[in-house]
């Protein structure tokens, strides 16, 4: 992929997927939208889970017949970034069944019987950090590279990345948004933060897939964007 341009796709069934899109193609990467099966068949060199309503994701991607290809992509190595609800989807473990008020009985089960594709060592609360109007922002820490973040699924290796750029360093803060978050309550085999927030992990790595309990794409820092175009340059280079 030297000299050309990664085609990135996001999924975009439903949620917060338009402010990735813009956000990709301001870094000069392709984007192509993931609606229904058939826009799997397109190449792509990475993949973007937004947030949104995870329970409605996971739904609309099992009517649509994308589920299981999507999780056997990821599995294999698929470079993925999921923000939010896409953490939530990739997370091996997910307790809570996120805000039920105002649900009534037959959705409020549903709700808590979806499941996602479980490819993340990760256990998630889902909006442990608060409902729609506790959403807040604040700025956390950066603490590694792509590279540096967490062993791939064959221990030892590593994988190359671009140099950070000259304005920014991992000890600057980040700004977090958060809106109506998950919170990562446990850190599994294979997995390290990346940004933490008060001590705490607010985004990890295992491998080839990140997930972060807030949202990168509504604030201006691109450091956590370049970090995971970093693993998509890495993969396709290998």
């Amino acid at each position: 992929m030297a000299g050309a341009k990664p085609t990135i796709a996001v999924l975009a069934v439903q949620g917060a997927f338009a402010e990735h899109e813009r956000r990709l193609r301001t870094l000069g990467c392709e984007v192509i939208e993931l609606r229904q099966a058939a826009d799997l068949r397109r190449p792509f060199q990475g993949l973007v889970l937004p947030g949104g309503e995870s329970t409605v994701q996971a739904k609309l991607l099992r009517d649509l017949d994308m589920f299981d290809q999507l999780r056997q992509r990821i599995a294999e190595g698929l470079p993925t970034l999921g923000t939010c609800a896409g953490l939530i989807l990739l997370a091996e473990s997910v307790q809570g069944a996120g805000d039920l008020a105002g649900l009534d009985e037959e959705t409020a089960r549903a709700r808590v019987a979806v499941e996602g594709f479980g490819t993340l060592p990760v256990t998630v609360r889902r909006n442990a950090y608060g409902r729609q109007l506790g959403s807040f922002h604040a700025m956390g820490t950066l603490t590694g590279s792509a590279s540096a973040a967490a062993p791939a699924a064959d221990e030892g290796s590593s994988l190359p990345t671009d140099p950070p750029p000259a304005n920014a360093t991992t000890a600057d803060p980040v700004p977090l948004t958060f809106i109506r978050a998950p919170r990562i309550e446990a850190v599994g085999a294979g997995a390290a933060p990346l940004v933490t927030y008060e001590g705490h992990p607010v985004a990890v790595r295992s491998g080839n897939q990140i997930g972060a309990a807030f949202h990168p794409e509504l604030d201006d820092d691109d450091r956590f964007f370049r970090l995971f175009l970093d693993l998509v340059k890495a993969a396709a280079a290998t």
